[in-house]
């Protein structure tokens, strides 16, 4: 007799180690985490047993907390209070909900203060490099104005050329730097604050003080100057308008240094209008005209790039925008 035929069940399909594939992508937590006026406002509710205390103590309107708290029973897909004549209740998961919200808020004032403890830091103190001319005559006003704003900040200036103070802003030894230069360095956002003239300037009793016509670039060039240091942003402007042909008789590295050689009467220098005001006036030094030579510059501040100041250097930043101090733009 023959035996009936059995068939094999079908081999159950292996798990497979692939992920599921996604259905879209996944909402951040922004959007499925209420936000921390919605969970102040549970809190308050579930400590004042009212909706419209709630609503007052936060300076909100009624029909504003209970849109939000309708908004946030919504995103969470849980009813969170029972409103009543009586008052309001949490309900079962607003109690689980207020406890998780208190700790949130908890970590949220701790973020803030935390915060607050950063910006205090920032703004105890500035540090502002400048060049020479902008550090001797400009930046002194306006760091009295800023201290009329800011008297708990401590300013520390470091002066030094054009090159020497980009050098520090991308070192990060400064926050915020100001240049008298032609070009502004890689890795520098700049804003122009002023601007300023050059002016080839003499002792009373050099032969220049008693020419009839004004000197020509040619002259200029062919003459050795009392000069500031190659890298300042007055050596700068002055290469560029003769060519780079000026001719050194002394280099020095500072604008006071550069003015008391020339009113000694070493010999002709090239400074800042700003710088040789009172020495113009009191007939110390001598103008001398010129023809067909432009040397007019830009002055800027300067932070590195991305890295717009904040706190006082913004303060300051607005001072100078301002017209506080000499030769203001």
């Amino acid at each position: 007799m023959s035996q009936p035929a059995f068939s094999a069940p079908a081999p159950s399909p292996a798990p497979s180690s692939a992920p599921a594939e996604a259905s879209g992508p996944v909402p951040s937590l922004a959007h499925r985490v209420p936000d921390l006026g919605a969970l102040q406002l549970l809190l308050a509710v579930a400590r004042l047993g009212s909706l419209g205390r709630a609503a007052r103590e936060l300076g909100i309107t009624q029909p504003a907390a209970s849109s939000r708290v309708r908004a946030m029973e919504r995103q969470l897909g849980v009813a969170l209070v029972d409103r009543s004549p009586r008052g309001s209740r949490l309900t079962d998961a607003g109690a689980l909900v207020t406890d998780w919200a208190g700790r949130i808020v908890e970590a949220a004032e701790a973020f803030d203060a935390g915060a607050q403890a950063l910006r205090d830091r920032r703004d105890s103190r500035l540090r502002v490099a400048a060049s020479m001319t902008i550090a001797e005559y400009l930046l002194p006003g306006w760091l009295i104005a800023l201290r009329t704003q800011r008297p708990d900040t401590a300013v520390s200036l470091l002066a030094g050329n054009s090159a020497a103070v980009a050098a520090r802003l991308l070192a990060g030894e400064a926050d915020l730097g100001f240049v008298e230069g032609l070009t502004v360095p890689g890795g520098l956002d700049d804003v122009v604050i002023a601007h300023d003239r050059l002016v080839v300037v003499t002792a009373p009793g050099h032969p220049w003080a008693r020419r009839g016509k004004p000197l020509a670039a040619e002259e200029l060039a062919a003459t050795p100057l009392i000069l500031r240091e190659e890298g300042s942003g007055t050596r700068q402007v002055l290469d560029a308008a003769l060519g780079g042909l000026a001719r050194p008789l002394i280099e020095l590295s500072s604008t006071t240094a550069v003015k008391a050689s020339a009113v000694s009467g070493a010999g002709p220098s090239v400074l800042s209008e700003l710088a040789v005001g009172e020495e113009l006036a009191a007939r110390r030094l001598v103008e001398i005209p010129l023809k067909d030579v432009r040397l007019r510059r830009e002055l800027r501040a300067v932070w590195p790039t991305g890295h717009r100041p904040a706190g006082p250097g913004r303060d300051l930043l607005t001072l100078t925008r301002g017209g506080k101090g000499q030769g203001a733009a």
